[in-house]
């Protein structure tokens, strides 16, 4: 029956994907900004522009991505590559440095410290970041012609394996104004039991990019559901089966948990639009009519009066609405399975809601109007009003919390962003009324261009500091089995990065340095019992802050390689913390990347293959571990801790672009399973999926 939705899903959008036919109108998109990965800019994207015939549909589409700040546009790549396209639907990211529960579609945390998050107001929906769709991470279009994608992605069959399909449509009404929606479903049966996972995300989106006035705006709803296991019963089915009494597959070994849900609704509003102010510059430019005329002195030439509006001033109104509703459900748990009971009832459900509205208020005095405006300077008010309900108790009886939240902050940016050789960037804000007064946050951005011996050498510089409250959730949580209430002291981070990329070389590096006060973290407070003659854990967590300063240093490089067509394609991650912060904040020394591939053109301008085979390496720590009662990571018990890593995980794959369509065969997904040591795990407890056949397809339309 799923697969027949599936089926119907994916047959009704490509039938909306045909009805519009007319050819419109597109648009450039200036410069680009780094999201946290190292990517090779010099290699990036922002827009498809094929060459047809005057009889033809126009095939251009421009995409970008927005700060959501104050809505500036950002240069962003459209999603139609084929180089990688077996990783695009992988839950532990497009390089593997993310640790998850196995399934497709499970809570994931980065390896890689700097690459973490802030924990948000919207804490559940945290650890589905890959999945859940925001204002920075969402693309916004310009396209000449209709422009749709469908793309399907598949493993397994009835019993075990995931599915997805997305489909995108976007079309404009005018060379100005764009609209489009996402539809994206997830159905991940899993590999082992009582580990399923259904997600669907709906989005509209829609810019206006006129003189004056320019909007962006986002409307998304996610409804999410997943069921937790609780990790298997016993490691040795994984690491030693063969001293295991009965011979079982993967879908058939014991778990912790078998009725037990987490579940996530949520529904988000974005609204960015600017007005402005300035003067139109009349120019007198030169008409060349035809190749002659080049040849002739230009006062004889034809002239024409062009006038050009240049902004000197924008007003921006920034808004921004969330809903989230967070259920965990259980009906049956091993006896003694949790360390304490707070609240009546034999079953668990246990209800958060978080609602937010947001507003900014900005003046932002324009960039390059004219010659003495080498900056653009910006002012901002913001209120955010936060409103959050958890169970309490009253007489013994369960009820509804309520908690309100009022946050006042003001600020301001200065940035140069037009300059050929030097860019900058430095934001401030501070926060003035409680809960979070006294809070703030600087940043700093730098970025050059320059040559050397005959190489073009870029380098991005990153500084901030920021001392701020910790999220609600860390602050107050109520359920069944977890309570706290907690005064904590701001949580202060300082850190210092720069990016040094070579273009010629293929080569980035990237070093950055931090110092975090006061860490606040999810701890694990355990503690054993005897259950028919063994040892087992209950399930206990606190949040605790670090009252020691933690650094962390790191130092990642990204290099490539290449000969003819074969390619080799590493990143290199080595990272590490003070001696006594170590428990506190588990980190693998080192995380590597490697991909190793031939790419070349099987049939010249119609279909381009990449056949190859990828590893990702972390060396052994004691990686978080996770507790399903919140849908979060936190520290393994100290006790009985174990360590995870040292173990490849390879994957070989074949990769096709046939003219407007991209199709990836992963022949083997984990094919080392088996061999040598068999700790396969990026959880505790909890086992990557077995060896596995993959498939995916993705078609473009432009008509």
């Amino acid at each position: 029956m799923k697969q027949k939705t599936l089926y119907i899903f994916l047959l009704l959008c490509f039938s909306m994907a045909t009805w519009a036919q007319m050819p419109m109108n597109g648009g450039g998109i200036p410069a680009i900004r780094d999201n946290g990965q190292l990517v090779n800019p010099n290699q990036r994207n922002d827009s498809i522009t094929n060459k047809v015939d005057a009889n033809s549909v126009p095939r251009e589409v421009h995409a970008w991505q927005i700060d959501p700040r104050f809505g500036e546009v950002i240069a962003a790549d459209v999603d139609t590559l084929f180089l990688n396209f077996q990783n695009s639907n992988e839950t532990y990211g497009m390089n593997g440095e993310y640790n998850m529960l196995g399934n497709m579609g499970s809570p994931r945390l980065s390896r890689i410290f700097i690459n973490r998050k802030d924990a948000s107001d919207a804490y559940f929906l945290d650890p589905y970041d890959f999945f859940v769709r925001r204002p920075d991470t969402q693309l916004f279009y310009n396209t000449k012609s209709p422009f749709t994608n469908l793309s399907y992605w598949a493993s397994g069959n009835k019993v075990v394996g995931d599915d997805r399909v997305k489909a995108l449509f976007t079309v404009n009404a005018n060379k100005r104004l764009n609209f489009g929606f996402v539809l994206d479903y997830l159905y991940g049966r899993g590999y082992y039991q009582y580990q399923g996972t259904g997600f669907f995300n709906g989005a509209l989106f829609s810019s206006f990019i006129g003189e004056k006035y320019q909007m962006h705006a986002l409307f998304s709803a996610n409804h999410m559901k997943m069921v937790e296991n609780g990790g298997i019963e016993d490691d040795n089915f994984i690491t030693h089966p063969e001293d295991m009494s009965q011979n079982i597959s993967s879908n058939t070994i014991p778990t912790i948990l078998d009725q037990t849900w987490n579940r996530n609704d949520s529904k988000s509003l974005y609204l960015s639009h600017r007005y402005n102010v300035g003067f139109h510059r009349v120019t007198l430019d030169t008409i060349r009519t035809d190749s002659t005329s080049l040849a002739v002195d230009s006062l004889a030439k034809p002239k024409v009066l062009s006038s050009v509006f240049v902004p000197v001033t924008s007003f921006i109104h920034t808004l921004e609405v969330d809903h989230n509703h967070h259920q965990f459900i259980e009906y049956n748990s091993p006896s003694k399975y949790y360390n304490d009971v707070f609240l009546p009832g034999d079953s668990v459900l246990d209800r958060t809601k978080y609602f937010s509205i947001k507003n900014t208020l900005a003046i932002q005095l324009k960039e390059g109007f004219n010659k003495w405006a080498q900056a653009g300077l910006t002012a901002f008010a913001k209120f955010n009003y936060r409103s959050y309900q958890i169970p309490g108790l009253l007489d013994g009886h369960q009820v509804i919390e309520k908690y309100n939240e009022s946050v006042f902050s003001i600020g301001g940016m200065l940035s140069r962003r037009q300059g050929k050789h030097l860019n900058y960037e430095a934001f401030a804000e501070t926060f003035l009324s409680k809960p979070q007064a006294g809070d703030y946050h600087l940043d700093a951005k730098l970025s050059m261009n320059f040559k050397l011996l005959n190489d073009t050498i870029s380098f991005t510089g990153h500084a901030f500091m920021k001392s701020l409250t910790p999220t609600f959730y860390l602050r107050h949580f109520h359920g069944k089995h977890y309570w706290w209430d907690n005064d904590f002291g701001k949580e202060t981070r300082t850190r210092l990065e720069g990016i040094l990329n070579l273009k010629r070389t293929e080569s980035t590096l990237r070093i950055a340095v931090e110092n975090i006060d006061k860490y606040t973290y999810l701890d694990n407070i355990s503690s054993s019992y005897m259950d028919n003659e063994k040892i087992k854990w209950s399930n206990g967590v606190d949040v605790k802050q670090y009252n020691k300063s933690i650094r962390v240093f790191t130092a990642q490089l990204l290099q490539n390689f290449k000969l003819g067509i074969l390619h080799w394609d590493n990143e290199i991650t080595y990272q590490t913390t003070n001696p006594d912060a170590k428990d506190v904040l588990p980190l693998p020394k080192l995380n590597i990347y490697s991909n190793l591939y031939l790419k070349f053109n099987l049939v010249k301008n119609v279909l381009r293959m990449q056949i190859g085979g990828d590893v990702r390496y972390f060396t052994r720590y004691y990686a978080p571990d996770y507790v399903p009662g919140l849908n979060q990571f936190y520290l393994q018990n100290n006790e009985n801790r174990i360590q995870l890593g040292n173990y490849p995980f390879v994957n070989t794959y074949i990769n096709a672009e046939w003219k407007r369509t991209r199709i990836y065969a992963m022949v083997f997904f984990h094919v080392n399973q088996g061999m040598g040591d068999r700790m396969y795990f990026m959880a505790p407890h909890y086992p990557v999926n077995p060896q596995i056949f993959k498939l995916g397809i993705s078609w473009n339309f432009y008509d």
